[in-house]
């Protein structure tokens, strides 16, 4: 895996660039926004990776000018605003995926897999699938002319369910990749967001759009 890393933070960046390597990822570095820019397209990255708050150029700033200039690749911001709003921003803006520090470079590396892993390039703020449109302007799930709203949890666990659609997902992987490595939330906790999900979906549509998969984790089909 190659990817381009933009992180203004000297230790911070020669620490992620070492560890990265560690991981067999080529990592190359820029440390400010306008010299990721000109890194963009010298060079075909699997993901990139930027840091919120730069200089010259900001994170959210080169993210929304490549996605401005109808730039595919993935994308993952890094970044200490943990509000709701910031990460709606975030993902309004373009990005595949947001990440909070502090945080664990397991899951960064997790992380930077999974984004590997999608077939999807960056349209839109939508995912259209068999007729439901999930929204991230509003946090909501449409069918026709029916909307409910979803909570900040159930809208992630939908979105990657939905993002990887056909594939299994283990419980385990769901539950690192959506309350993160470092929670102490339960199997229970993912069983009442699935029961919740699918109950909202049933008012949309009588159908059962998550498939569980008895002893491994949930699919969309």
């Amino acid at each position: 895996m190659k990817i381009l890393l933009a992180e203004d933070d000297e230790h911070l960046g020669l620490l992620l660039t070492r560890l990265l390597k560690r991981q067999n990822i080529n990592v190359k570095w820029a440390k400010d926004g306008e010299e990721a820019y000109e890194f963009v397209y010298k060079d075909n990255y699997d993901v990139l990776v930027f840091d919120w708050m730069m200089p010259k150029l900001s994170g959210i700033e080169l993210l929304k000018r490549l996605r401005g200039e109808n730039h595919q690749g993935k994308i993952l911001l890094l970044t200490a605003k943990d509000a709701i709003q910031d990460r709606v921003a975030g993902l309004n803006s373009g990005a595949d995926d947001y990440l909070v520090k502090p945080f664990d470079v397991a899951e960064l590396v997790a992380r930077l897999y999974a984004l590997c892993r999608r077939k999807e390039i960056y349209t839109s703020n939508t995912i259209n699938h068999r007729g439901y449109v999930l929204d991230a302007n509003s946090y909501s799930l449409n069918y026709k002319d029916k909307s409910v709203e979803l909570r900040a949890k159930e809208y992630k666990l939908l979105e990657f369910l939905m993002i990887n659609k056909g594939q299994i997902i283990p419980r385990d992987f769901l539950l690192d990749r959506i309350w993160g490595l470092e929670s102490d939330v339960t199997d229970n906790n993912l069983d009442v967001h699935i029961r919740m999900l699918r109950k909202k979906i049933s008012s949309l549509n009588d159908e059962d759009l998550i498939t569980t998969v008895r002893g491994v984790g949930y699919c969309v089909k």
